[in-house]
């Protein structure tokens, strides 16, 4: 008995029915790609070897998909038979192996799914085994015909358009993947024809020729029918959204994550929360992200693709593809820029902006200012307003700020300089040299006060605007 699996995922469905200009499958549910989530449960289940048959805007699917994955183009859609057809060399390759082909525009059927189902698929030595689910309004759907004799047997699957009321009442339907012997659908796929209305090679037709040659054909039964649901209109992709954002909720809340209210919360299935944390109302979370304990993350804040510590505090901000340490404090209405780093007990304060910088522990920059490019030390003061002024135009430079320093309001730092630990900068001061241990700098005009000076000037005003107003 083979012990080989593989898989081909079609995604050269187009994106009319969405009213898009991408393919169907780059169509995302909670941020993320539907073939993606195809492609990541195959390789969850141990399914290393993934052929995708591609059309329309095949450059995009290929850019997501994970390494070692291959591709081939089905040019004309000629049905789901035809499109298996285009993987004839990888099914050739993989002749020994158990092939399941999967819809990529069906996003759930997840990794204990497909594992059960080949299981089941080698224990009953069957040719075909097609992963059913019960609905309980299955119009639409292909249904099962089971055998009277052996009820795991299947003997047909019949299309809605052509079924009979006794059949349309049945409420198991097709969900589009199945598990195949590589051998067998090699043959079957000679065999099948587009002799029907639509002139498409459809591949429920190789249940027919199985059973036309004595080939066992079985049927694994999902417990949860939302697993076997597609989407082929912005209907339903964002039912699949819904779905599977309660999944994900409902998963850490069984992790001990702390949900007041779920209004306009969105999380990516690649999440990952610690305990007695909170997500208040308006996080969305994308991507791989990944949150510690006793935090309080929101409200209105997204997090794309970071990493962040126990006992944070996020509020009202962005925080794109960064590392934050415990105990920070952020926002409100700040963001953090990609390859930012906030060593532990950083606060960052209101309007404030961090761009591919360090800041070490326990440095404070309250409000109003943009630190991009740079490094600072611990227990660093920035005051409110300042900038690190680090582009001229055509480069970008990268300034450096050594522990205890404190940087006064209205700074400009113009990089690159150094500031030395424990140095002390001016308010005001745009500082363009560097400024060593324990140095304070002044850079700025010193202050002129004239004495009367007012009078002179009002005088002088008032008279030219009566001037100007006869």
């Amino acid at each position: 008995m083979t012990t080989q699996t593989c898989a081909i995922i079609l995604a050269a469905g187009q994106g009319t029915r969405m009213k898009s200009k991408h393919p169907k499958a780059m169509c995302e549910v909670l941020f993320k790609p539907m073939i993606c989530w195809v492609t990541d449960w195959c390789r969850k289940a141990g399914i290393e070897k993934i052929c995708v048959v591609v059309g329309e805007g095949a450059q995009e699917i290929e850019a997501v998909l994970p390494e070692g994955c291959v591709t081939v183009l089905q040019s004309e859609r000629k049905g789901t038979g035809h499109a298996v057809m285009m993987a004839k060399e990888f099914i050739q390759e993989n002749i020994d192996s158990d092939i399941v082909v999967l819809n990529a525009d069906a996003p759930f059927v997840n990794d204990r799914v497909l594992r059960e189902s080949l299981d089941q698929h080698r224990t009953e030595d069957a040719k075909i085994t097609v992963i059913t689910a019960k609905l309980d309004h299955p119009t639409g759907y292909g249904r099962l015909i089971r055998s009277t004799e052996d009820d795991k047997v299947v003997t047909a699957i019949v299309e809605e358009k052509d079924a009979t009321e006794e059949q349309r009442a049945i409420k198991e339907v097709n969900s589009g993947a199945y598990w195949f012997s590589a051998k067998f659908l090699q043959d079957a796929l000679t065999k099948i024809d587009c002799n029907n209305s639509q002139h498409e090679y459809y591949l429920p037709d190789t249940v027919k020729v199985a059973f036309s040659q004595g080939e066992k054909v079985i049927a694994c039964l999902c417990d949860d029918p939302n697993l076997v649901l597609g989407a082929n209109d912005r209907a339903g992709l964002l039912k699949l959204n819904e779905i599977a954002n309660k999944i994900v909720v409902d998963r850490l809340l069984e992790d001990g994550v702390n949900f007041y209210c779920t209004d306009g919360i969105v999380i990516s299935p690649d999440v990952t929360i610690g305990r007695d944390t909170t997500i208040a109302p308006g996080t969305q979370l994308i991507g791989h992200v990944e949150i510690g304990e006793d935090c309080v993350i929101g409200p209105n804040t997204i997090i794309e693709n970071s990493q962040i510590g126990n006992g944070c505090q996020i509020h009202s901000s962005f925080i794109e593809k960064s590392k934050v340490g415990n105990g920070v404090r952020i926002g409100p209405n700040s963001h953090l820029r990609p390859n930012s780093v906030l060593a532990d007990s950083v606060k960052i304060g209101n309007f404030v902006e961090i761009k591919n910088s360090t800041l070490g522990e326990k440095t404070s920059v309250a409000h109003l200012t943009y630190i991009g490019d740079s490094d600072f030390g611990s227990h660093i003061n920035v005051g409110c307003g300042v900038v690190t002024v680090n582009y001229n135009g055509y480069r970008k430079f990268r300034s450096t700020v050594e522990d205890n320093a404190f940087i006064g309001c209205n700074t400009n730092l113009v990089s690159p300089v150094h500031v030395g630990k424990g140095a002390y900068i001016a308010a005001g001061s745009t500082i363009t040299d560097d400024v060593q241990e324990e140095e304070l700098a002044i850079a700025r005009a010193r202050q002129t006060n004239k004495q009367g000076w007012v009078a002179g000037y009002r005088e002088k005003e008032l008279a030219l605007k009566a001037k100007n107003s006869k």
